[in-house]
């Protein structure tokens, strides 16, 4: 006989996780399950560890950089000890994330959930049946499709490597292989990025013509136009086989290959026809209130679903989306307004809204060149832009693109004045701690 909840949660992740909460909080009686450990991509696999790697590789850089003026000795990275440290954030997570879960009167599983019926799932040899499902198992590695794939390690290996070999070549152009890249360049490592079009498709053309130059002055080989045809395993290493937009052929030599070319949802296994959820080029396909469209049962959210960038704060809006959807009936959608993200790098590029060349009918385009700016020269960086957006009709802000240091945190600021919908007469009013990065917005958004 089926166990009975209010709720099945599979997915353990941001978007899983704060559904359970707000689902508890109602008095809901839940059921959730993980087939990997609980805590998600972001906590264990992804943001939270890759984060700590940046830091580090921030502040060689920034060393680095001094010593070029002569006043700081040059720095270097233990890698073991930096994935020690690393582990720190990580070991305990996910028995702490079930531990709370239980504190919440959640009842916990371990297991790949498949589904049996429209409102059943078994886990191993468990059914549980549920007034309503939530599908949000996260992301798993994209699989390449070449000869010698078993040679490329993933991601999610590339975060637990013992020690970091001394060439890397990165199959993919992707923000995956941007920061480990520049990561490893840190460390000493001679890094190659192959990817077959333009690199960072979802970010701003010129900011990353920009960086694409950082990232070739930090020592990382970017090359676009390049298919990777085999890989080959040698007595010295790996052999790296590519032919480019003119059909031709080089090798590459190096010590290690890594599959930078994304994730793709965590759907397979689940068994999804038998629940009669319908997806569509690998996503499950919902309603505006994250309700699967096939089957009334279900709803969806993280990584697994689109619309929404495969962001953590997307799930988060997602999944507390889900939740109150379930609990009070569709009264809920997402607004997906002034999403803001960032690719990790050395300096890191950050985005929000639309992106354009040059001012249009509809739009102004405000473009500076920060390397000159105050901030750029204190951190003696050479790389440093910004674009802002500006929708002429309404005065309100309609993107923001930032290369360089604390970007990532500037950009807030912008995906702020977006969601709030503030005229560019009202952002200009903000008054800011100066000489911060952020008091520069007063710069930016000027013509």
């Amino acid at each position: 006989m089926a166990r009975e909840y209010d709720i099945i949660i599979i997915g353990t992740g941001v978007a899983g996780t704060v559904c359970a909460k707000k689902a508890a909080a109602a008095g809901m009686k839940i059921a959730i399950t993980d087939i990997r450990e609980y805590g998600g991509t972001c906590a264990l696999r992804g943001c939270v560890p890759k984060k700590v790697l940046v830091g580090v590789a921030e502040t060689v850089e920034q060393v680095n950089r001094f010593n070029k003026l002569g006043i700081m000795p040059q720095s270097s990275v233990d890698w073991s000890k930096l994935m020690e440290f690393k582990q720190t954030f990580v070991e305990n997570f996910p028995a702490d994330k079930e531990e709370k879960f239980k504190n919440m009167d959640i009842e916990t599983y371990h297991g790949g959930a498949k589904f049996v019926s429209q409102n059943e799932v078994k886990i191993a040899d468990t059914v549980l049946k549920g007034k309503h499902i939530l599908i949000a198992p996260g992301s798993v590695p994209r699989k390449i499709g070449i000869k010698g794939k078993e040679n490329l390690i993933t991601s999610e290996q590339f975060l637990n490597l013992d020690e970091l070999p001394s060439r890397i070549v990165f199959v993919g152009g992707g923000y995956i292989s941007f920061e480990f890249a520049h990561i490893a360049a840190r460390t000493g490592s001679q890094v190659t990025i192959l990817q077959r079009s333009e690199v960072l498709k979802h970010f701003d053309r010129d900011m990353v013509k920009l960086l694409v130059k950082a990232s070739q002055e930090a020592g990382i080989n970017v090359n676009t136009g390049i298919s990777v045809s085999s890989v080959e395993s040698t007595s010295a290493g790996y052999t790296v086989n590519t032919r480019d937009s003119e059909g031709k052929d080089s090798r590459i030599e190096c010590d290690l290959v890594v599959n930078g070319s994304g994730r793709v949802a965590a759907l397979e296994g689940m068994e999804l026809e038998r629940g009669n959820v319908e997806t569509k080029d690998g996503f499950v396909e919902t309603n505006e209130y994250m309700q699967s469209v096939s089957n009334p049962y279900v709803y969806a959210a993280g990584d697994c679903v689109k619309p929404g960038a495969p962001l953590t704060p997307v799930a988060s809006l997602q999944g507390t989306t889900a939740a109150d959807n379930i609990i009070k009936g569709n009264v809920k959608t997402v607004d997906y307004t002034g999403i803001p993200s960032t690719v990790f790098t050395l300096p890191p590029l950050s985005s929000v809204g639309v992106s354009l060349s040059e001012s249009t009918e509809k739009y102004e385009v405000l473009i500076h060149d920060r390397s000159h700016w105050y901030n750029s020269r204190r951190l003696s960086e050479n790389y440093a832009a910004s674009k802002v957006i500006i929708e002429k009709e309404s005065q309100k802000i309609a993107g923001a693109h930032i290369l360089g240091s604390h970007s990532e945190e500037v950009i807030n600021l912008f995906a702020m004045a977006m969601r709030l919908g503030l005229t560019l007469s009202q952002f200009k009013r903000v008054v800011y701690v100066f000489p911060t990065v952020s008091s520069e917005i007063q710069s930016m958004i000027r013509e």
